[in-house]
């Protein structure tokens, strides 16, 4: 048995030529009794599901079936998928092409729960860092690389979707109890996928208990928005576990970040993006509680924490193990002004406590400040509760 069926108003047996702006045909669901799947073997015609294409209306996966993302496949504007806890959603190992994406106005609802997470992973039977794109969300909130008047949008990186705009409390749907695995394909020598990426998302979208693992590029990335993320953690990303840009306002509340053998920063945090400017005249703001980051040993040589590009920040309740510097604060010009940030109380680091860590605070700014002015030391800190939050879902 063969068939194909395209999603309209309901799953229907007629195929659409229509395209969107992406360049993306609209969604094929493919159930194929004579494919080979991407583990050697063949699809089960009454199981097996391929996922590619724009999604235009509502659709909520079959718990019964087992689902394969093989190419970009995008939520459109007006578009909800829905997704039951406990499912696997595998998608094929053939790098940044393979990417499940939330333009805006569509949403996600992706709700597990502690004992049955939602897991987006490869679908190889060895799979690697990098096999696939992984998640992009893309809202209306404000980002700063645009200046929000005569311009409020921007294109992503991947996917070339429109992202930002004037809508702080936009809704992108809901990630909870979620776990994304494998992800980070390269496109080209530039753009690389991340875990979860975040592009302009707004303050109405839920994102709690997220896990992201084994990724080839950063872990969870926020360009602009205002979303708030909590319960998150990053193991092994090969690149930045958390960076943010282009005018970043959320929060971050328990944050786990462990490194790999493959690895660069904790957190890397740019106030704009400096491939174009700070056309919005702002620079990013998260505030950050509950914070642990672990790395590989005070003689590894590199850093926890790396504020750059004039960004601002507050944090508390810092625990930072295991690195030859703790925060490395760059910018020495007036359009990179994260110096300032300290100076007037806009990026300050309330409580932290340094174990096996060189250097607690670097300054390569323009200004003068001593470390007391930075930061807090607090031997009462503690980080994030890992233990206790990411018990049975996560991967450790």
């Amino acid at each position: 048995m063969k068939n194909n069926f395209l999603l309209g108003l309901a799953l229907a047996a007629t195929i659409l030529t229509s395209c969107g702006d992406d360049d993306t045909a609209d969604i094929v669901i493919n159930d194929n009794s004579v494919t080979n799947n991407n583990n050697g073997g063949t699809t089960n015609p009454d199981t097996d599901v391929e996922l590619s294409g724009n999604i235009s209306a509502d659709l909520t996966l079959d718990a019964t079936k087992n689902y394969t993302i093989t190419g970009p496949t995008i939520v459109q504007n007006g578009a909800c998928l829905t997704i039951p806890a406990g499912m696997t959603i595998r998608a094929a190992a053939t790098g940044a092409d393979v990417y499940l994406a939330i333009a805006q106005g569509g949403c996600i609802n992706a709700e597990g729960t502690s004992s049955q997470p939602i897991v987006f992973t490869s679908a190889s039977n060895t799979p690697n860092a990098g096999d696939w794109g992984g998640l992009i969300l893309l809202g209306k909130a404000q980002i700063n690389s645009v200046d929000g008047t005569t311009t409020t949008t921007a294109t992503s990186e991947i996917a070339s979707l429109p992202y930002g705009g004037n809508e702080n409390g936009d809704s992108s749907g809901t990630l909870r109890y979620v776990r994304v695995e494998y992800s980070g394909g390269k496109a080209d020598g530039q753009s690389e996928n991340n875990g979860v990426s975040f592009y302009g998302v707004g303050n109405g979208t839920v994102v709690d208990y997220v896990q992201v693992f084994e990724g080839k590029d950063d872990g969870f990335e926020f360009f602009g928005g205002t979303v708030n993320a909590s319960h998150i953690a990053v193991l092994n990303a090969q690149d930045d576990s958390i960076d943010w840009t282009e005018g970043y306002t959320g929060t971050i509340t328990d944050a786990y970040v462990k490194h790999g053998a493959s690895h660069d920063k904790g957190i890397e945090a740019d106030g704009f993006n400096t491939d174009v400017a700070n056309n919005g005249g702002y620079f990013s703001k998260p505030t950050v509680t509950n914070l642990t980051i672990i790395g590989l040993g005070s003689g590894t040589g590199n850093e926890a924490v790396r504020l750059r590009a004039g960004t601002q920040g507050i944090f508390n309740n810092v625990w930072i193990e295991g690195f030859n510097e703790g925060f490395d604060l760059d910018g020495a010009d007036a359009a990179n002004p994260t110096g300032a940030g300290v100076l007037s109380g806009d990026l300050v680091v309330n409580s932290v406590i340094f174990t096996d860590v060189n250097v607690n605070m670097k300054n390569d700014t323009a200004e003068t400040f001593t470390e007391s002015e930075f930061l807090t030391i607090d031997a009462a800190s503690t980080g994030t509760d890992f233990a206790t939050w990411g018990a049975g879902w996560t991967r450790q």
